[in-house]
């Protein structure tokens, strides 16, 4: 599903050679045939996938849009079958072709508020912690960053990346089958480094936060985004069992608190640009998610609470640097 060499000639391309050492066994073993029972379909499926040919791709758009204008109507429907066989799509939204591929997130949302209130990314080398299949990827390539590199444990998820990355195969991006934790020590090298939707799913908050400071250099940038509750208490809480359907939130600071755990993590010049209630326009089932999403997580006709009884999804958005 990965071309491991390409891949790893990329890294060192970037100046991180020397992770092939530390990663090449822990990648192949993740892309073994046995490590997911579909393993085997989805990588049949992007072979499937017709010629990639030569098209330029739009990456600065909210439709991350790649492949030729359009396909003749027996190659069009193939393609969609073979996208659809990918499902489900998170991150979006996307166009193959004249193929729209409407993910449960619309992503582009998401990004508009986030590209206004970063340093620019143009020539620096960024992490994506947590980068689903790539779309936010992309857009960091289309706003002028020299390289990035995602990482995301989620296979379906790098399999939608190769499919889209199929139709654009130079694109300075590299994507690798891992967690945060699972980098090599000492790579201190990325000039702005994200983490959207990560931590509210770690166990250990704090330590995320050190593993991600770790990864940037001296003056780099951190952009977090993650989920909040409401108050002026610096407090955090944990469900004991599901939040807005999902099991594993672990903790869910207040914007104060999640400022603390920043602080004492060695950030610094802190900055919550926002913080923003996540509604229906922004995720939601479509034909390429089809299965339940935000609207089954909130009390009918009460949008501000979830189903377990605990304030809607809101999301802060802060800014930092590592000192």
């Amino acid at each position: 599903m990965i071309d491991l060499t390409a891949l790893f000639a990329g890294l060192a391309a970037l100046g991180l050679r020397n992770w092939h050492d530390s990663l090449a066994t822990s990648v192949r073993d993740k892309l073994a045939d046995g490590a997911h029972g579909d393993l085997r379909r989805w990588r049949a499926t992007l072979e499937k996938l017709p010629p990639a040919g030569e098209y330029a791709a739009i990456l600065d758009a909210a439709v991350v849009t790649v492949g030729p204008p359009g396909f003749d109507p027996e190659l069009g429907a193939m393609v969609r079958d073979q996208l659809k066989s990918l499902i489900p799509w998170r991150k979006g939204p996307f166009r193959v072709g004249d193929i729209v591929i409407d993910a449960e997130w619309r992503s582009d949302l998401k990004w508009a508020r986030v590209a206004h209130a970063i340093t620019p990314l143009v020539d620096r080398l960024v992490l994506d912690v947590g980068c689903g299949n790539g779309y936010y990827a992309l857009r960091m390539v289309g706003a002028g960053a020299r390289a990035v590199v995602g990482i995301d444990p989620t296979l379906v998820h790098l399999a939608q990346f190769q499919a889209i990355r199929h139709w654009v195969p130079t694109i300075p991006v590299q994507v690798l089958p891992l967690r945060l934790g699972e980098l090599p020590p000492a790579a201190a090298c990325f000039d702005t480094v994200f983490s959207m939707g990560v931590l509210y799913h770690q166990r250990e908050p704090l330590e995320h936060l050190e593993q991600l400071r770790e990864t940037l250099r001296t003056g780099g940038e951190l952009v977090l985004e993650t989920l909040v509750l409401p108050g002026v208490e610096p407090e955090v809480r944990q469900p004991q069992d599901r939040y807005a359907r999902m099991r594993n939130v672990w903790h869910l600071p207040t914007a104060p608190r999640l400022l603390h755990w920043l602080e004492r993590s060695g950030f610094g010049d802190l900055r919550l640009v926002e913080v923003s209630r996540t509604t229906s326009d922004e995720q939601r089932s479509t034909e390429w998610m089809p299965f339940a999403s935000l609207a089954e997580a909130l009390v009918p006709g009460n949008p501000l609470q979830t189903v377990e009884g605990w304030p809607a999804p809101r999301r802060a958005l802060v800014i930092a640097t590592r000192r």
